[in-house]
């Protein structure tokens, strides 16, 4: 008689290319009706791209080349006039040149302060909640009352600088930065990093937080402290993240309006008219849609170009901390 085998066997072995089947025709069943579950949840983000993102681009873009007031666009094609006498003006060529020197030195700034605040909050355990909490202050705080509160500090009748200045013997009337062709933009720039600089710091300081606690002992029992540890050690393993930093602050340095329109308007002059308040300019005053949509995309052209280089030491640097 030939061998039979158990019956546990027999049983599986008749069962599992069943089972098998059964799940391959049920996977293939459930393709469809996987399929239409993922576009119906990634339906909504392309929704808001296609809102949010590529109709106002189409707009903006349409109403480069056409003539667009603000109650009335695209009411007649008039190609690249509106953007030969946009570069032809030299109040809008100085402001895109004013407003990449003024995001390049506040984002440093901010980079610099935020760093040091960083490192200064590690060291702080016993208080870093406090801190922390300090910190969040300015970044909750609305950039409008951010520019009016810092304008009744420079404010020369009374506000905080010349109330100190003063004491130190010097004409409180003679105190106005806001005031000045010269410091007008120097204080604007004081009130923008004092309000983002907590957000680097935040943001360092997270990364401090993830620091491998094995190597930061192994650095010490080597002898490394202070700088050394900070140049060899800490500053690698958190570089990606800085740099990361630093492209958030400086798009965010581009899109400054706020603190122009509070604290001076864009004057005195034209000192402080940045491209954003020349977008406002255009199509807030002169009701000229065509002439600020030229200007936003000239704009963006130049966050673009500042930025590409930036986009790319901060991808070399999360590569060779990976």
């Amino acid at each position: 008689m030939p061998h039979r085998p158990n019956g546990k066997s027999s049983l599986a072995e008749i069962a599992l290319p069943a089972v098998r089947r059964a799940t391959t025709v049920r996977s293939r069943r459930s393709l469809p009706g996987a399929a239409w579950a993922h576009r119906l949840f990634v339906a909504p983000s392309v929704l808001a791209l296609l809102v949010l993102g590529l109709y106002p681009l189409g707009f903006i873009v349409a109403a480069a080349f056409t003539d667009s007031s603000l109650g009335k666009p695209f009411q007649s094609w008039v190609g690249v006039e509106t953007v030969q006498s946009v570069l032809a003006d030299a109040d809008i060529t100085a402001s895109l040149v004013r407003s990449v020197l003024y995001a390049v030195a506040v984002s440093a700034a901010s980079l610099i302060l935020g760093v040091a605040a960083a490192l200064a909050l590690q060291g702080a355990v016993r208080s870093g909640s406090l801190v922390r909490t300090l910190l969040l202050l300015p970044l909750i705080t609305p950039p409008v009352i951010v520019g009016t509160l810092w304008k009744l500090i420079y404010n020369p009748g009374g506000g905080l600088l010349a109330t100190v200045l003063g004491f130190l013997g010097a004409p409180r009337e003679a105190i106005a930065p806001l005031s000045s062709t010269t410091w007008a933009l120097p204080g604007i720039a004081l009130a923008d990093v004092w309000e983002w600089t907590p957000l680097i710091a935040l943001l360092v300081f997270t990364a401090l937080l993830a620091q491998d606690p094995e190597t930061i002992e192994a650095a010490r029992l080597d002898g490394a402290h202070g700088w050394r540890m900070f140049r060899s050690i800490t500053l690698p393993a958190i570089s990606g993240v800085v740099a990361a930093a630093f492209f958030i602050r400086l798009v965010l340095s581009f899109k400054v309006f706020d603190l122009v329109f509070m604290m001076t308007s864009g004057g005195p002059g034209q000192a402080t008219t940045t491209t954003s308040y020349v977008i406002y300019q255009a199509a807030l005053r002169e009701f000229d849609v065509g002439k600020a949509a030229v200007i936003t995309l000239l704009l963006a052209l130049v966050v673009t170009v500042v930025t590409i280089p930036v986009v790319a030491i901060t991808r070399k640097l999360q590569a060779n901390h990976e």
